[in-house]
């Protein structure tokens, strides 16, 4: 069973050992995270050195490893990219392996985005096209636009009120936050 949870790695650090189409893939989807990312590889595409990204070309050292927070493996050699997982992993790091999920410890979610909501997909499986058919189904669901200042407001609001004022104001916009999804609202939520 894998821990689904949102990690802030603003400002961390990544290392990216390959230089080809899944690094290039995986690449955008640390910078659109926030993090500083290097790339080692003794070849790199044209599409990974437009990216912002630090290039270091040449082959994978262990020390590359020194101050990253996160690790991928993505070169097109298996032993490497298993030797970079087993490094990582015994400095207690995040590592994905881009030829064997199973070997690291970090999965790449397929997601969807809102504005600043974000809903992730895992199969918990080496099943991507699942994943992608889930998060397409998933995606038609989903309004264009939600009105989140709106609905923080309101929270926030509520949770200035004390006791019961305070539990009728959260279940009404429970109730409102519902309604916009076509969910039903529970009895307890139509009774506030």
């Amino acid at each position: 069973m894998l821990l689904a949870a949102f990690l802030n790695f603003q400002d961390a650090q990544a290392v990216v050992v390959g230089g080809g189409a899944v690094a290039e893939r995986r690449i955008g989807t640390l910078l659109h995270a926030g993090l500083r990312v290097t790339v080692i590889a003794p070849a790199i595409s044209p599409a990974v050195r437009v990216q912002d990204v630090t290039v270091i070309e040449r082959a994978y050292l262990e020390t590359d490893l020194e101050g990253a927070r996160l690790v991928l493996a993505c070169t097109d050699d298996p032993a490497t990219n298993d030797r970079i997982t087993v490094d990582a992993l015994n400095r207690g790091l995040l590592v994905g392996h881009a030829g064997n999920a199973a070997r690291g410890n970090l999965r790449f979610p397929a997601v969807i985005e809102r504005g600043s909501v974000q809903v992730a997909v895992n199969t918990g499986r080496e099943l991507p096209m699942l994943a992608q058919a889930l998060t397409e189904r998933l995606e038609s669901a989903l309004p264009d636009s939600l009105p989140l200042d709106a609905w923080m407001d309101r929270r926030s609001a509520a949770l200035g009120l004390s006791g019961t004022e305070r539990e009728t104001a959260l279940n009404r916009l429970r109730a409102d936050i519902r309604h916009h999804f076509l969910l039903e609202t529970d009895v307890q939520e139509r009774s506030a």
